[in-house]
């Protein structure tokens, strides 16, 4: 006696794709720690013809389904923009999610693998959810809490899936944690206060009255501090545009800081709030009470997330990224914050790591992300 068919179709009506954006909302329900994104969002970031990322990159959606219920859903990504900055054939999967049923994954996987590999792709790697601009990675340990602003979360059995698949890891993507009682050393901020007068910097709150100027400095930094970094791909200018605006939503004008020497831009470092736990209290929509809620629950956030800290090569390796942290911790516990995370940080990035131990961080979740040749 067999068991019911697992059917894998690439997404073609309405119907379908309502059940792929739908599904995690459907499969988590109930798993206290998984944060639900708001479904508004999800439609956007899942919508080539509405989000400038797949101007330079094609998309196939997958989903599986049993007795037309959907039980999985996987995307297969080739991002040409990828391809050429590392010239490397590499494609990707991501927005992967499933039941408690290897046969279920093996299904998607081979679907995703398949597809990259029609595309004259030689390696699979994943997730990034569509990017590493966005999140990434299958969380691997530290089930116990949810996640910050624009951090996964999953299930233990996804890493389990990938690697019995026959994908190994590649990368291992660290989270740090601290908090208001972990004060940084007076060696250190000796040692920044010297940095601060011998390289004549400044660090100064971005403008938001100037914000669109504000950005295109950002856009610089990013694109330039980030280009020797594992996987990373210049931002295009459409996609720049789209983060600022969304992001500028939920941005605390102290805690997005800019580095000058001169009055030239050289770095850049932004924390956000962490509004996950104002979303973790909703089910995704605003109405027709995730309004009130998020509006209630953001008056109690007590953490954010060190997002992104980069210093143009040049100005690398002399002390900026500790300054950016003492000043972003002395801002957030004016602003009441008592915790903080610094996600997420390359294994291989030794001077980050180093910088966030010393400032009294302590590494708590690891996020991996998985290869595999064609």
């Amino acid at each position: 006696m067999t068991g019911p068919t697992t059917e894998i179709i690439p997404i073609r009506n309405r119907k379908d794709w309502r059940n792929f954006v739908g599904l995690p909302y459907r499969l988590n329900k109930g798993v206290s720690n998984w944060v639900p994104p708001l479904l508004s969002s999800q439609k956007i970031l899942l919508d080539p013809k509405k989000h400038p990322f797949y101007e330079h990159a094609e998309i196939e959606f997958f989903l599986a389904k049993r007795h037309g219920k959907a039980i999985g859903r996987v995307a297969a990504i080739v991002d040409r923009n990828h391809v050429a900055f590392h010239d490397e054939k590499v494609g990707h999967f991501g927005f992967f999610e499933c039941e408690n049923d290897y046969e279920i994954a093996e299904k998607l996987l081979g679907a995703a693998k398949s597809w990259i590999k029609d595309q004259g792709m030689k390696r699979l790697r994943g997730p990034v959810n569509p990017c590493q601009n966005e999140d990434c990675g299958f969380l691997i340990d530290a089930y116990d809490s949810p996640p910050l602003i624009m951090m996964p979360y999953n299930p233990p059995y996804y890493s389990d899936f990938v690697e019995r698949f026959g994908m190994k890891k590649v990368m291992d993507l660290y989270a740090y944690t601290i908090d208001d009682s972990r004060q940084p050393p007076e060696k250190v901020i000796r040692v920044a206060e010297s940095i601060r007068k011998k390289e004549r910097l400044s660090v100064r709150p971005v403008e938001m009255k100037n914000f669109v100027e504000e950005a295109k400095k950002v856009w610089m930094i990013y694109n330039k501090a980030w280009s020797k970094n594992w996987g990373f791909v210049p931002m295009t200018k459409r996609e720049f545009d789209y983060m600022a605006k969304h992001l500028k939503q939920v941005i605390d004008p102290s805690l997005a800081l800019m580095a000058e020497i001169d009055g030239e831009p050289v770095g850049f470092s932004l924390s956000l709030p962490d509004v996950n736990q104002a979303l973790i209290r909703t089910n995704g929509r605003l109405f027709p009470l995730g309004l009130f809620q998020i509006l209630w629950h953001s008056k109690k956030i007590d953490r954010i997330r060190i997002t992104i800290m980069g210093v143009i090569h040049q100005y690398q390796k002399r002390g900026i990224d500790a300054i950016f942290y003492l000043d972003t911790w002395k801002n957030a516990v004016e602003k009441g914050y008592t915790r903080g995370e610094m996600s997420w940080i390359l294994e291989n990035n030794d001077m980050m790591n180093r910088t966030a131990i010393m400032l009294g961080g302590r590494k708590y979740k690891t996020y991996r992300m998985y290869e595999m040749k064609l």
